[in-house]
């Protein structure tokens, strides 16, 4: 009982103990032109990284895009299957209902904000933009695809 309430006390007196460098102190350090050179060595303070509002004018303006290449998606799907190509990624049952085709071009609009809107909050705000523009080009290529494929009519 002694030992370990021996053991308590001196971890408590050691805890509360500074650490003094040794060293000349900071009157002894001063250049002869009248500067601390133990001061200008010392790193600058780390800044807050930049943030920026979610709803900010590079956001809605990529957002935006989303949706209007997600608009042309639709536009574009429509357009093959008119001139007779078959829609190989989605199934029948959806591209060839017109609303639940749209609900789902709007859906996949929604769920890209969203997951921006995740990357935001957790602070990935470069990623936050990346996976917006990633959105817009892939979405594009395929309407530039679906635009460029040659007519089927039988």
């Amino acid at each position: 009982m002694l030992v370990g309430s021996t053991c308590l006390f001196i971890g408590q007196s050691a805890t509360a103990q500074q650490f003094r460098p040794e060293g000349p102190s900071s009157a002894d350090s001063k250049l002869t032109d009248g500067s601390n050179p133990t001061v200008a060595a010392l790193p600058a303070a780390p800044t807050a990284p930049s943030t920026h509002a979610f709803w900010d004018r590079t956001n809605l303006a990529l957002f935006f895009g989303i949706a209007v290449t997600r608009g042309m998606d639709y536009a574009s799907t429509r357009n093959f299957q008119a001139r007779g190509r078959q829609e190989i990624l989605l199934p029948d049952e959806v591209v060839n209902n017109s609303a639940g085709f749209a609900s789902l071009e709007a859906a996949a609009t929604m769920t890209s904000v969203g997951i921006s809107y995740i990357l935001h909050r957790t602070g990935h705000h470069t990623l936050e933009r990346w996976m917006s523009i990633g959105h817009i080009s892939v979405t594009g290529f395929g309407d530039v695809r679906n635009y460029s494929l040659e007519s089927r009519h039988p």
